[in-house]
């Protein structure tokens, strides 16, 4: 069993990193396609559950389907809601085989849904039909890669329940390779420039149509060579950049235009939940303050396990 908040180190996992997320990308084109486009593509993320990566339900002939990465038994799996459930074997095997494998799979299953194409938000965007380029794989990394991933999206999910604005859930995009949860002050905001790589400007427009602040969590890359946490506000309020946000660890890195904080400092430290917790409300509050949210609508004590909000109490 993988422990705890496992260490990660960027640089000696970076061949796998970029096989999962290759991987990743396929799995990706389904909800793209398979549902009903949702606000800020919220659709098409990812949610990390105890076995890996599983997507939302898509409409099938029949029925609804739903693919899961299983990151403990290192395969591909589908399940329907007609009964079919099988998968295959991650082992390092090229895009193109992966993507074949998984286009057969979903014809076995009944899936209609095409998930024919390329990657999103990479530079080098090689369709997966031809992506014959060897991969590297090793599970013992999966496991711990997925605990961490694991261990993020706990916090994550205990930081949402603090917000009675609209708030995404904690999930997996992608593209960006990010498990990212971002709430919204209910402003609009000025038209995004997009620019993103191999990513449509309308689709960034879209997710950044209303003011956020938001925090998320990598494994590492975009001038940043280790797994880290960043946390930031669309638009960047006048000042955000001198906040003062915890832990002191937590760095602003001007040529992202976010604060900056590594797992590592977070693993290390003697309570990871509590130091997490501490750079997710001090970012978001220094969005909020700096941005002139009106944070007494938007927020309420954390939630506790099995105690309703109380309403009524709080208004007294």
């Amino acid at each position: 069993m993988t422990e705890r908040w496992p260490k990660l180190d960027y640089e000696a996992d970076r061949s796998v990193i970029e096989s999962l997320h290759a991987y990743l990308q396929v799995i990706g084109k389904l909800p793209t396609r398979g549902i009903r486009w949702c606000n800020h593509s919220w659709h098409l993320a990812l949610r990390v559950v105890p076995r890996g990566f599983r997507s939302y339900p898509v409409e099938m002939p029949g029925g609804e389907a739903e693919i899961i990465f299983d990151c403990l038994s290192s395969e591909v799996a589908i399940e329907t809601s007609t009964g079919f459930a099988d998968g295959f074997e991650v082992e390092g095997q090229t895009v193109a085989n992966f993507h074949e494998q998984l286009s057969e799979l979903l014809s076995l299953a009944g899936v209609e849904t095409s998930i024919d194409g390329a990657p999103n938000e990479v530079e080098e965007a090689v369709p997966f039909a031809r992506d014959d380029r060897e991969r590297e794989w090793d599970v013992a990394t999966l496991a711990r890669i997925h605990r961490a991933f694991s261990d993020v999206n706990r916090v994550f999910e205990a930081f949402r329940t603090s917000f009675v604005g609209k708030s995404s859930p904690s999930h997996l995009f992608w593209g960006s390779f990010d498990l990212a949860v971002t709430r919204f002050s209910g402003r609009e905001a000025p038209l995004h420039p997009g620019g993103f790589p191999n990513l449509p400007d309308e689709v960034t427009r879209e997710a950044y149509s209303h003011e956020v602040a938001s925090a998320g969590f990598w494994l590492g890359g975009g001038g940043v060579d280790e797994a880290a946490f960043y946390a930031y506000g669309y638009p960047t309020p006048d000042g955000f950049a001198d906040a003062e946000v915890q832990p002191k660890a937590a760095y602003w890195l001007a040529d992202l235009g976010e604060f900056v904080l590594p797992y590592d400092a977070v693993r290390t430290s003697d309570d990871p939940e509590a130091t997490l917790m501490a750079f997710l409300e001090s970012a978001y509050a220094a969005v909020a303050d700096k941005g002139e949210w009106p944070r007494e609508t938007l927020e309420i004590p954390r939630g506790r396990f099995g105690v309703p909000y109380d309403v009524a109490a709080e208004r007294k």
